[in-house]
């Protein structure tokens, strides 16, 4: 199906057309036609299907600009995906009168309440700020016809739970409730039973767990061999953008300080940072101002980064759900592109869950191991001066050693912060 088949205003379908949006995505094609007919939704769709215009479309369409009150609220778990979403809303109500603004922290309430009093009818929000605002200025959600949770297993993963349920008691009148997320797990389920109506559920990411267009690329390396790996690749692929992830804020400062000096037009970005820099990143990538963009998981749920060509996973994902969302970074909307993650003889027992969850057949550059068995777990002992060994039989009972137990926690590897 095509946008201009669609019963839009003329003002919408000019702006599309403008954008280069042309055909319906899978998910845009199962969900828009059900939440301009008002119904209540949950959407599981894969990650760079082409939500965020599968919400911006009807809204922009269904708000009244003569009305100069929310009518749309949008809660995200991110700062970062609340400007892409106003991004997106813009492009498409560029030709109307139609305003779009984002809150979240860090940033002047007294200002964004100034904005709000000015007008403003498609709101984006973190839980926490917008909470902030309803206590404590005049904002109030009792003209919102349309209600969006999107990244909701996201956000339950954040501790939102109570927030989300706290905004959803704020609206009593009757409107429209939209649910988008990446799984369905039974608190989600919990939601929607109690503040949905009669919903339609799209399920897509049951039939294809990443894009079909995407590459999935993989190298065994050495754990002191990653950096040298890289570095080849980077000499060898020439991507047009990357987005190089690491598990933790340290290791994406490490690796930056390891790359500076060899590679043109890289930064790096994480948590640890200030709101005004990361949004002055996430900007000036997008614009393609940036080759290499260094970050942690952070830059891997729901940001849409069009040109970026490569995901290189530096450090190996925690689980199959990290590895999907990292490389939903390339190859959205159809274009193609290729992720490359390194893996370490230890990573091959998550290796194996990924590429079983993902139904991903694997692209080896360089070695293929052996993924027919089960993982290795035998310990292997060291030989030491005189030919012996740690923990040698061989030597005399009162100077056997146990051998040290390894600790299970590589410097960098677990724990990310974002």
């Amino acid at each position: 199906m095509r946008f201009d088949e669609l019963d839009l205003k003329p003002q919408i379908r000019k702006a599309l057309a403008e954008i280069g949006y042309e055909t319906l995505t899978p998910v845009q094609e199962q969900t828009l036609p059900h939440i301009l007919a008002g119904r209540d939704l949950i959407a599981m769709a894969e990650t760079g299907s082409g939500k965020t215009a599968a919400c911006a479309v009807p809204l922009v369409q269904e708000v009244d600009p003569a009305r100069r009150t929310v009518q749309a609220l949008i809660l995200v778990p991110t700062r970062e995906l609340a400007l892409q979403y106003v991004t997106e809303i813009s492009q498409i109500a560029k030709h109307t009168d139609i305003e779009a603004f984002a809150i979240y922290g860090g940033f002047s309430m007294a200002i964004q309440m100034g904005k709000l009093d000015h007008g403003v009818h498609i709101l984006v929000a973190t839980p926490g700020r917008l909470i902030d605002m309803l206590y404590n200025t005049s904002l109030r959600l009792a003209d919102v016809r349309t209600f969006v949770l999107d990244e909701a297993d996201e956000m339950l993963d954040q501790g939102f739970e109570q927030d989300v349920e706290f905004v959803l008691s704020c609206m009593v009148h009757k409107h429209q409730t939209l649910l988008f997320s990446a799984t369905m797990p039974e608190e989600i389920k919990r939601l929607s039973q109690k503040y949905l109506t009669d919903p339609v559920q799209v399920e897509l990411i049951k039939e294809h767990a990443a894009p079909a267009s995407l590459e999935h690329c993989f190298q065994l390396v050495k754990p002191h061999q990653r950096l040298e790996a890289l570095l080849e690749l980077i000499k060898t692929e020439k991507p047009t953008q990357a987005i190089l992830f690491c598990n933790s804020r340290n290791g994406c400062d490490k690796l930056y300080d390891q790359l500076k000096k060899k590679v043109d037009s890289i930064e790096v970005i994480h948590g640890g940072q200030d709101q005004n820099k990361r949004t002055s990143l996430f900007r000036r990538f997008k614009k393609q101002q940036i080759t290499y963009m260094i970050a942690t998981d952070i830059a891997g749920r729901g940001l849409d980064f069009a040109h970026a060509s490569h995901v290189i996973n530096y450090d190996f994902p925690q689980n199959a759900e990290v590895y999907t969302h990292r490389t939903g970074r390339t190859a959205r909307m159809g274009r193609k592109g290729r992720a490359v993650t390194f893996c370490t003889p230890r990573d091959m027992a998550r290796l194996k869950s990924i590429l079983r969850q993902n139904k991903i057949t694997p692209i080896w550059l360089g070695q293929e191991p052996d993924l027919s068995g089960p993982p290795k777990t035998g310990r292997r002992t060291r030989p030491r001066r005189g030919g012996k060994q740690v923990g040698s039989n061989n030597a005399p009972p009162h100077k056997r050693r146990r051998p040290r137990r390894k600790n299970s926690r590589s410097s960098g590897d677990t724990n990310p912060k974002s």
